[in-house]
C-alpha cells in the first residue's frame, strides 16, 4: 500500500474525509481536500469539547494533504476532529481503544 502525501489532482470542492483506521490505537490518518490554496485549521477534541491537539494551523495548497495523530499519550474514548477552511467547518468523529 502506498500512500501518496500531497495529490497534483485538484479537488472540485473542501472535503474531510474519515479518520483510519477507526478505531485505532495509537495513530489514525486524516486526509483533506481543498479545491484552493487555503488557511486551515484541524484541530482534535475530547469528548467534553476541550481541544486536545492541533494537527495543523497554516497555509495549505490545492490538493489532498493528509496529517497524521499519533495519540500514544490519550486516553481510550471518543474523540472529534474538525477542519476549519474558510467558510468550511466539517467535524467527525473518532474512536481512539487502547
Amino acid at each position: 500500500l502506498t500512500l501518496v502525501k500531497n495529490s497534483k489532482t485538484v479537488p472540485n470542492a473542501f472535503k474531510l474525509s474519515q479518520n483510519y483506521p477507526n478505531p485505532f490505537n495509537p495513530t489514525t490518518t486524516i486526509r483533506v481536500w481543498l479545491p484552493e490554496r487555503s488557511y486551515i485549521k484541524l484541530n482534535i477534541y475530547n469528548i467534553l469539547g476541550q481541544r486536545v491537539a492541533t494537527l495543523f494551523k497554516g497555509i495549505k495548497n490545492a490538493g489532498m494533504h493528509q496529517f497524521v495523530w499519533k495519540a500514544t499519550s490519550f486516553g481510550s474514548g471518543v474523540y472529534f476532529y474538525r477542519l476549519d477552511a474558510g467558510k468550511f467547518v466539517q467535524t467527525k468523529k473518532m474512536i481512539l481503544l487502547k
